[in-house]
């Protein structure tokens, strides 16, 4: 999910910024320091929005640079436990497939991308062998989340499934939206009547 954060943090201005206005250097070196961050609690930055505020510079000796305390917002994607994204297939591998949600990729393990026995070809496909589905690079699919690791803050791992109903390649979806809903008639069991008999 895309969220627009509010931060506040101790930006340091570098001297080859002095001659712009101090808003301007401050946003820039935001820019600087933001670009590609990763943070369990913040997500993955997308952009600095803009500076809502920026204190007064101090500039500490032996370093040359102003540091300024600026509050700013910023743009960031973090993925929430079994929140439902769209994505494109970037690659496959023999035991699944990797989903650009852009900011971030994500894993679907063989077993997850489709309710079926699957097998991997060398030419990157993934076949299902009763419902003769199959996804490759390039496919447009809607995936859920169902781990979130920050552990590597370089490398986060976001686990996928495909496997519920309403998820998978945008044309499998498709395909179920069309197909027409079969409704089994049960045959109504027809209650015999007794007939009471007058003694005569």
């Amino acid at each position: 999910m895309f969220y627009k954060v509010q931060l506040k943090d101790h930006i340091r201005v570098a001297p080859k910024h002095f001659g712009n206005a101090v808003n301007d250097a401050v946003i820039k070196a935001v820019r600087e320091k933001y670009a590609g961050y990763i943070d369990e609690d913040v997500g993955f930055v997308i952009d600095v929005l803009g500076v809502n505020e920026v204190g007064e510079g101090v500039i500490i000796p032996g370093d040359g640079a102003a540091y300024y305390d600026t509050t700013f917002e910023l743009v960031t994607f973090k993925p929430e436990m079994y929140e439902i994204i769209p994505g494109r297939v970037k690659d496959i591998a023999d035991f699944g497939a990797f989903l650009t949600m852009g900011p971030a990729d994500g894993m679907i393990h063989i077993s997850q991308t489709m309710d079926d026995f699957v097998s991997f070809a060398k030419d990157k496909v993934l076949s299902g062998k009763d419902s003769k589905r199959t996804l490759k690079v390039g496919d447009e699919c809607r995936a859920r989340v169902i781990a979130v690791s920050f552990k590597d803050p370089m490398n986060p791992k976001i686990g996928l499934t495909m496997r519920q109903a309403g998820l998978g390649k945008l044309e499998w979806i498709e395909a179920e939206n069309k197909a027409p809903v079969v409704v089994e008639k049960k045959e109504e069991k027809k209650e015999e009547k007794k007939g009471k008999k007058a003694k005569e």
